[in-house]
């Protein structure tokens, strides 16, 4: 690898006026509008590469997680690659452990919202040094380097640095034939884009049927705002796609533990897979409770929970049946690396979320790592998938017969087009231009 030290760092408050079609909505979040705290790495280096990164948000304080970026992106200005990537775990430490940021966390709300945007660019840039794929970087890793990139701390009792590791070297078994199967096959995905709460019957009627069409054989819907609502949505949906296309469930976190009981009683006649986010992402005895109520229904979370040592304790509780990492509500790849390993030693599927800009383009890859390094296995396992907002994106997503194929160009696909970048700003760009008074 051909070193480059990181000269400085580029911020932009990127927001999509989706709201005006409803785009996204749910039960808590009625009129979003799909925002990045978007972050550029800047370096030296001969090529002029740069580490483009991201975190997620849906509107209004998305200034917060640039100026937090701010905050943090002197733990990098002036430092050369090769000082992360030598030690990637010791990087991530460093990172997540400034002596006075960590007093607004710790590793929690927007400082680790921020710390992702800018651990993901890191690795985009690394990835862009070694002309990989970031999924293909992590393959081509040894179980060694590979475990090394991960920080343990508070998770011992769940999984040590010696059970990751062995569970990395029994995988390299099979590698390079699930790697040829993927290519030939793709990774499964389900969308989210015909289910949005605030979109018609006759909307969802119709966009069943192009899910449908385009190969999907699962969907989701989303629930939470009127449980009469609710059961007529699902018999619609339901009307359209049978009973072979498995249909899921998202309350986006709206009801209290009896409540979710309860009107998952009733919507049980729909046959959901699972429930999303069924109560407060941070109420993990709720979920157990939920979880063992509604059962064989199983409980989907992990998009709101804010670190790897929330995720081990909903391991531990039995509180989640399945497993949604969100490529940027952890403090990118580093932490997600560690709850994937949690969650293959507890036997939990991992499907993760990405309803939202960039997210397809960043969790395509850690499904594919996920598949091809840690669990080894598609079973039960199946990455959402939105059509919006793709062509913004200069690596965007591949999407054939309702099936994932993996990215091949370097990085961590998440650079988004310069016009683009220009266009959507908020504080400049044109998009927003007329826009301000309506959204302040």
């Amino acid at each position: 690898m051909n070193d480059c030290k990181i000269v400085g760092i580029e911020t932009n408050d990127i927001r999509f006026p989706t709201s005006e079609n409803l785009d996204g909505s749910d039960a808590m979040n009625p009129n979003p509008d799909y925002s990045a705290a978007y972050v550029i790495l800047k370096t030296d280096h001969s090529d002029g590469l740069e580490g483009h990164g991201l975190t997620f948000t849906i509107g209004r304080g998305n200034e917060l997680c640039v100026q937090a970026i701010k905050s943090l992106s002197y733990l990098l200005i002036g430092k050369n690659m090769s000082s992360f990537t030598q030690n990637f775990g010791k990087f991530w430490s460093m990172i997540t452990g400034d002596s006075q940021l960590r007093w607004l966390g710790p590793e929690k709300g927007v400082i680790h919202l921020a710390t992702g945007a800018l651990v993901n660019a890191v690795w985009d840039l690394y990835a862009k040094m070694e002309k990989k794929p970031l999924w293909q970087l992590i393959y081509d890793m040894s179980p060694k380097t590979l475990v090394d990139c991960i920080d343990f701390t508070y998770i011992t009792d769940a999984i040590s640095k010696q059970e990751a590791l062995e569970i990395l070297e029994k995988k390299q078994e099979g590698k390079v034939n699930r790697k040829k199967y993927l290519f030939k096959n793709g990774y499964p995905a389900y969308t989210t884009s015909a289910g949005w709460l605030g979109y018609s019957d006759e909307k969802i009627r119709g966009l069943c049927r192009e899910a449908k069409a385009e190969g999907f054989t699962h969907i989701k819907i989303k629930v939470g705002s009127n449980l009469q609502d609710d059961m007529r949505r699902s018999k619609v949906i339901r009307e359209e796609i049978g009973n072979d296309i498995k249909l899921m469930m998202d309350a986006n976190q709206k009801w209290d533990v009896e409540e979710a009981i309860e009107n998952m009683r009733h919507l049980a006649q729909f046959q959901p897979w699972w429930i999303e986010e069924p109560t407060s992402p941070d109420d993990i005895l709720g979920h157990a409770k939920i979880a063992e109520a509604v059962k064989p229904i199983h409980v989907a979370t992990g998009e709101h929970c804010q670190n790897r040592v929330m995720f081990k304790q909903l391991m531990q509780a039995n509180a989640m049946g399945i497993c949604q990492i969100d490529s940027c509500r952890v403090a990118g790849v580093n932490e997600i690396l560690a709850i994937l390993l949690m969650a293959e030693k507890f036997g939990i599927p991992v499907c993760p979320h990405a309803g939202g800009v960039g997210l397809c383009e960043h969790v395509q890859h850690l499904s594919i790592i996920d598949y091809l390094c840690i669990s080894g296995s598609m079973e039960d396992r199946i990455i959402e998938y939105v059509n919006h907002l793709h062509e913004h994106f200069v690596d965007p997503v591949v999407l054939k017969n309702g099936n994932y194929f993996p990215p091949s160009n370097p990085g961590y696909s998440i650079q988004i087009k310069k016009e683009s970048l220009k266009y959507y700003d908020f504080n400049t760009g044109k998009a927003w231009k007329n826009k301000k008074s309506r959204v302040k």
